[in-house]
């Protein structure tokens, strides 16, 4: 395994990390060198169960994704755990399911029960003290001070920006390790993020097509964030992969002419694990 995340966070440098959402999207990402991945709740949520992240999957269905990515990779794992799935009980019984299936870090959010997509109409947040509490359970939930909380606030979007900093500032007290001001919408508001938490380890949420502006490397870093996920990047070109083949051989019942990229199928192989099994098959043959 490479670094932890925890102390690649004390060294200078943005993090980048891509949303990973099933096994080959993991796969693929895990030998690429990042220094952690985020597994998207958008994500794990549609490719799982074909439905969308509006809090209708479990924290069964949820930990037991993130347990299966964990063993299939080496790479830091940061895990969506939405707001912890119900009550105060239930936030202890996430971040302790979490890190024992292999997480670096998870984030918890003060949406209310049942929650919705950041970038989506229609959140409402708890109140703050409520908020404020989840972080805290959260914090005194993890057995190693290496797995780390991250604390999101959706208050932006309906209570506007000073809340939303408000909010950070007492999930900061409560003990967050990273402070996520989600959806913020213009890259004046990104930097007002960064001036008012300077020194913090702040998580930028890049989602194309969402309510907050794509920034690049060195716009991030100079607005003060040291984590940037990409929950929506991985399945969104994939969608348009696979919307632009199945059209081919809809329209024409064969992909000999597509002129897309295709992974090669033998180096597929080999990345689902296939060496693996022509050396057990040479040292076991039968006959």
């Amino acid at each position: 395994m490479t670094q932890s995340l925890s102390a690649r966070l004390k060294q200078p440098g943005l993090i980048s990390a891509p949303g990973v959402f099933e096994m080959i999207s993991a796969r693929i990402a895990d030998t690429m060198g990042f220094d952690a991945l985020y597994i998207t709740g958008y994500g794990v949520v549609a490719s799982h169960l074909g439905l969308p992240d509006a809090g209708l999957a479990s924290y069964t269905e949820m930990v037991g994704r993130v347990q299966q990515i964990a063993s299939g990779t080496s790479t830091p794992l940061i895990a969506d755990g939405d707001t912890g799935y119900g009550g105060l009980l239930n936030v202890d019984h996430t971040v302790r399911g979490y890190e024992k299936a292999g997480a670096q870090a998870i984030q918890i959010e003060d949406q209310e029960y049942p929650k919705k997509c950041g970038h989506t109409p229609g959140r409402r947040v708890v109140p703050i003290a409520d908020a404020a509490r989840r972080i805290k359970v959260a914090c005194e939930a993890r057995s190693s001070k290496d797995f780390l909380v991250i604390a999101r606030t959706d208050a932006r979007t309906a209570l506007g920006l000073d809340e939303a900093l408000r909010r950070g500032e007492a999930f900061l007290k409560a003990g967050a390790d990273l402070l996520f001001i989600e959806s913020p919408e213009s890259e004046a508001e990104l930097a007002k993020i960064g001036q008012t938490f300077a020194g913090v380890p702040l998580v930028a949420n890049m989602v194309e097509g969402g309510r907050t502006p794509i920034l690049s490397r060195a716009e991030l870093e100079a607005s003060g964030f040291k984590l940037a996920i990409f929950p929506t990047a991985g399945f969104l070109a994939a969608g348009a992969a696979l919307r632009s083949v199945y059209g081919e051989l809809r329209a024409k019942g064969s992909s000999k002419a597509w002129g897309g990229e295709l992974y090669p199928f033998d180096d597929f192989s080999r990345l689902m694990g296939f060496e693996r099994v022509w050396a057990f098959e040479r040292e076991h043959a039968e006959g």
